[in-house]
């Protein structure tokens, strides 16, 4: 087991079971934002009810973060400045519509110092587009 995977998920009061570091690891691995059924094709053999309980926990605690597309969730790791109490979740989730994958644009931020007499816990910051890579390729 990844020693590494085991020290985030611990410093972020979770407890690191198997198929915690199993789904952690894999959204490490992944550039993109992914769906349930999407992370429960890698996973053949898993529970469907299982993955989706490891999301969730993920998100309570500040692990991952969900976009919403739609009528689909997706799921991407949080920054370490994420916690149980709120989401640093502030940057552009882009949609490409050519290859149908979302990825987040952490150069493109709503500033976090936003002066007000109220708090803000969540932020939908969402574009649909054509990403850089299927762009290339049309203009060739």
């Amino acid at each position: 087991m990844n020693s590494d995977t085991e020290h985030k998920l611990a410093s972020k009061n979770t407890k690191p079971t198997s198929m915690r570091i199993l789904v952690y690891d894999f959204l490490a691995s992944q550039q993109a934002a992914l769906s349930l059924s999407e992370i429960e094709a890698h996973f053949e053999q898993a529970d469907r009810v299982t993955l989706y309980r490891t999301l969730k926990t993920f998100e309570e605690k500040g692990i991952v973060h969900s976009i919403q597309e739609n009528v689909t969730t997706r799921y991407k790791l949080c920054s370490d400045a994420c916690s149980e109490e709120t989401h640093k979740d502030w940057h552009l989730h882009f949609y490409c519509k050519i290859c149908r994958t979302t990825t987040c644009k952490e150069d493109y931020i709503i500033p976090a110092n936003i002066k007000s007499d109220f708090r803000i816990d969540e932020i939908r910051f969402f574009a649909k587009g054509i990403c850089e890579n299927c762009l290339s390729e049309t203009l060739q």
